[in-house]
């Protein structure tokens, strides 16, 4: 599972001091992260447009222009999945938390274990409220979680989802199950859908993924997946 984390603080340091401790708790936890910094409110609305953009947002309070408040007030108007931890010296505002339903109040300055408490919290709830694939296997169905599949082909009439619990084959077309995936998977090949998050190394006729499984790709497309990774992660 790969995290977009945002963090909005107008305090270079602070920014900064709270991505080393949010990678740190990526690499302990296994799981990847992509930190976006914002020195304002008005700038992360700014780069994120009409979405919210990320999965956790760690926002300021007190800053200069919008405060974190506010910007938390904007963002629950579109957005009711983002997990919002607040971040503050003062315990003043912990009312208007119940407002926007954050997650927590972090007191600064933040130590690593707290961090880690609450980002643990919002990774699960994340988790709980994940994407599913409905796999319908052997007489029944499962819910396979994206995150938990590294790729899907196609075999005649049917498909192969290979995932980190076992294969599952379906009858069903390839295109009709694209349909139900996310932003993370690429149509590599006329008969292969691959998870970028699981790519470890592009070559020019096969993609390795992380389990060391080449899955082959369409002549000509290798810089064309390289820029959807370097967009994604």
């Amino acid at each position: 599972m790969v995290y977009k984390i945002a963090i909005v603080d107008d305090s270079e340091a602070d920014r900064r001091y709270i991505a080393s401790l949010t990678s740190r708790w990526a690499d302990a936890a296994g799981c990847g992260v992509h930190i976006t910094e914002f020195p304002s409110a008005e700038s992360f609305l700014a780069h994120c447009g009409d979405v919210c953009g990320c999965d956790i947002l760690l926002l300021d309070i007190e800053m200069g222009g919008m405060d974190g408040v506010e910007l938390a007030k904007r963002l629950r108007h579109r957005c009711d999945t983002v997990e919002i931890v607040f971040i503050t010296g003062y315990y003043d505002y912990i009312a208007e938390g119940y407002e926007v339903a954050a997650l927590h109040y972090l007191m600064k300055p933040v130590s690593y274990e707290k961090l880690c408490s609450v980002l643990d919290r919002a990774a699960d709830n994340i988790s709980k409220a994940e994407k599913t694939l409905a796999v319908a296997c052997d007489g029944e169905v499962r819910f396979v979680q994206l995150s938990d599949i590294y790729y899907i082909e196609a075999q005649k009439q049917y498909v192969l989802i290979h995932a980190k619990d076992g294969d599952y084959r379906m009858k069903m077309p390839l295109s009709d199950v694209a349909v139900s995936l996310d932003e993370y998977f690429y149509r590599c090949q006329r008969s292969f859908i691959v998870n970028l998050y699981y790519v470890s190394r592009i070559k020019k006729d096969a993609v390795t993924l992380k389990n060391g499984v080449d899955v082959p790709i369409r002549r000509g497309t290798a810089e064309a997946i390289g820029k959807e990774m370097i967009r994604l992660f």
